[in-house]
């Protein structure tokens, strides 16, 4: 149990580190919190004990607002970024590829 809740710490740490990134607007910076993320998220999965055990559980309840926030820090940027896409296209400018279809 004490590897799960070290995980959790890093786990956690890591959401912070990437709502730092986020309000930095910087594209090396937030991939950097992005990879710190995912490496916490993997470890937390590998172990899988806090599927049985009720304080993982429950310290993952915690972690929740925090997740929470930083996927709407990330909504909020990837808007910002539509947005000056939008505004670029409204000023005419030629010549460059503003939007990208999938």
């Amino acid at each position: 149990m004490a590897s799960g809740i070290a995980s959790l710490d890093k786990l956690y740490e890591a959401f912070g580190e990437l709502r730092r990134a986020l309000d930095t607007y910087d594209a090396s910076t937030i991939n950097a919190a992005a990879a710190v993320v995912k490496a916490a998220t993997d470890e937390v999965r590998a172990q899988g004990a806090w599927q049985m055990d009720p304080a993982l559980k429950a310290k993952i309840e915690a972690l929740k607002p925090l997740i929470e926030s930083a996927r709407v820090r990330a909504n909020l940027a990837s808007d910002t970024v539509r947005q000056r896409i939008s505004l670029l296209a409204q000023t005419g400018a030629e010549n460059a590829t503003l939007t990208y279809n999938r």
